[in-house]
């Protein structure tokens, strides 16, 4: 997947790259002139006692060697800054396709293994191009120009470039296989590390509170020697190549300066084309090295690239409407006929059989046990998964035919755990409405229950939020997300568990102070506690997955014994 991925992402700088190539041609050519003028000063100059042709030809030497770095400077540059755009263009194709997953295939490729491919598996396909443009093109020009050079100064020592050349070759070519399985194992236990970690620092409070610090110390250190083992195992045999180099280019200028003194000694070779001859020897094992250093990288950058073409080729099971319907109805009317849900290849599935219709100014309720699926049925509303089988509608159309902007710019949804962006709490509430004023900013944090602790902070709203908002308690994350949704006025509010954090006076005062927002929107409220959802217009029990019950709070009483056996828990609770 390596070739069609550089294909792809360096098509807009052909125009740089053919001007890169010119450069290192030029650049090239330059280095290699340049062995063949000091053979000629040798000859000519040193041992005749020639100092005029001495000066004049190493001013020649001096100007091409300017022309070689300039040349060379140009070269590095122009591929660098085609190297970094073609790294920037892939992570925003990384980021642009994992913004159209659904929640399927981000629990599939895992949020740690997501970071990894766009930093670091990026990263390593960046530094191949950038030493790729620098090495890849000057290494053929000058292996093959330095051949045609030395044959050019002795074509009688030719032989030990055909020994030589091959054997570098090869030997480089064997450690280089060895290293690929290598590479490919230290991707994957890169990506456990980085979960790992992940883990330890978003439940590191549950991690001290148990006491579980030297458990999480061990866990992290089995996967960090796990990635240390890979890296050694590779560094070991990269650590071969430049002696391998080193040996096979030392015997090769020990047979050239033994066998072309002889010829010297003989008559039939001078000393500068000695000199010339090794080196251009030199300049030919240099650029085989070279071009090993490049096959080291590319087994990992190769990893990389299939892990990223995983990503880029993976297409969400959310699937977009080429001609999407406008709302048949009002879109406040959320309706699910036979809705079902199951993960690939699972045995049951998470949802089954669900039927219910939700109407503006009414309050749908969902409750069940730990696992029934009620999260799942609210995000099946805003197409974060789509069902596997039955039909959810919102406005009369199966939302599978909707323009998905336009529906969720109908839905406000309050998740069950709160998210918070580093920002403000002004910029994290605009996240609802970006144009909204400071006025409806705090009307919704009225209504959100949040206003008099958002008065209380020293910058009001512009008071700063870390990222996922741990500056904040618990209940005050809850409410500025209720108030977030708050300020879009949606047609439909989704609240998954939405008052779990909040204490029963502020629920009572938050509900109450919803029901004149909500008489022209509608409400889907999944809840743990009966006294949240008590007065709800209908309220839907879920039990492994399959509805139970439907209908009001003293309906199920009568009716459902799955509702019933809820609320006696809850009251034996809360009489003890």
């Amino acid at each position: 997947m390596l070739i069609p991925l550089l294909k792809t992402f360096l098509a807009p700088y052909k125009g740089a790259i053919a001007g890169l190539v010119t450069l290192q041609l030029v650049a090239t050519a330059a280095s290699l002139y340049l062995p063949s003028l000091n053979a000629d000063i040798i000859d000519n100059g040193v041992t005749r006692g020639d100092t005029g042709y001495i000066l004049s030809t190493g001013g020649w030497m001096l100007l091409v060697s300017l022309v070689q770095i300039v040349c060379s400077v140009a070269a590095v540059l122009i591929g660098a800054k085609a190297a970094m755009g073609a790294g920037r263009d892939l992570r925003g194709a990384i980021l642009h396709r994992v913004g159209t997953f659904s929640a399927r295939e981000v629990g599939q490729f895992g949020a740690p293994s997501l970071i990894t491919r766009n930093t670091n598996d990026v990263q390593q396909i960046q530094l191949l191009i950038v030493m790729g443009f620098t090495i890849v093109v000057m290494a053929p020009i000058m292996c093959i120009g330095g051949v045609v050079m030395a044959l050019r100064e002795d074509i009688g020592l030719s032989w030990i470039l055909l020994i030589a050349v091959p054997g570098l070759a090869i030997a480089m070519g064997l450690i280089v296989a060895r290293m690929v399985p290598g590479f490919r194992a230290m991707q994957v236990r890169i990506d456990a590390v980085n979960r790992v970690l992940r883990e330890q620092i978003t439940g590191i409070r549950v991690v001290r509170a148990f006491v579980r610090e030297r458990k999480e110390i061990d866990r992290f250190g089995v996967a960090n020697d796990s990635l240390t083992a890979a890296a050694l195992h590779v560094g070991r045999l990269m650590a071969l190549m430049f002696p391998t180099v080193m040996l096979i280019s030392n015997v090769t200028s020990v047979a050239v300066i033994w066998f072309g003194g002889h010829a010297i000694n003989n008559g039939t070779m001078e000393i500068g084309a000695l000199t010339a001859l090794l080196s251009y020897i030199m300049l030919i094992l240099m650029s085989v090295m070279m071009a090993s250093f490049i096959a080291m990288m590319v087994p990992r950058a190769s990893v990389c690239a299939d892990r990223i073409s995983q990503v880029l080729s993976t297409e969400s099971s959310v699937v977009l409407p080429a001609q999407p319907k406008p709302f048949a109805t009002a879109p406040g009317i959320v309706e699910m006929r036979n809705a079902e849900f199951a993960y690939p290849g699972a045995e049951f599935p998470v949802l089954c059989g669900v039927n219910f219709k939700a109407e503006p100014g009414k309050v749908t309720a969902i409750i069940g046990g730990t696992g029934s699926g009620k999260s799942t049925l609210i995000n099946l509303v805003p197409r974060l998964i789509d069902v596997t089988a039955g039909q959810v509608l919102v406005g009369g159309t199966d939302i599978r035919d909707l323009d998905i902007d336009a529906l969720r710019q109908e839905i406000g949804l309050i998740p069950q755990k709160p998210f918070l962006f580093s920002g403000t709490i002004g910029s994290n509430l605009r996240y609802g409405k970006a144009d909204a004023t400071d006025d409806e900013l705090w009307e919704a944090l009225e209504i959100a229950q949040g206003a008099d602790f958002v008065r209380k902070m020293p910058e009001g709203l512009e008071t700063e939020v870390s990222q996922g908002g741990t500056t904040v308690s618990g209940g005050q994350r809850q409410r500025l997300a209720i108030a977030r949704a708050l300020v879009r006025r949606p047609s439909i509010y989704l609240f998954d568990d939405s008052f779990s954090a909040l204490d029963l006076t502020t629920d009572s005062k938050l509900r109450a102070a919803l029901k004149p927002v909500m008489k022209d929107a509608c409400m889907i409220v999944v809840a743990q506690r009966v006294s949240t959802i008590i007065d709800a217009d209908q309220i839907l029990v879920l039990d492994d997955g399959q509805p139970v019950g439907l209908g009001t709070h003293d309906e199920l009483i009568a009716t459902c014994p799955t509702y019933a056996e809820i609320v006696d828990s809850q009251h034996a609770v809360a009489a003890s």
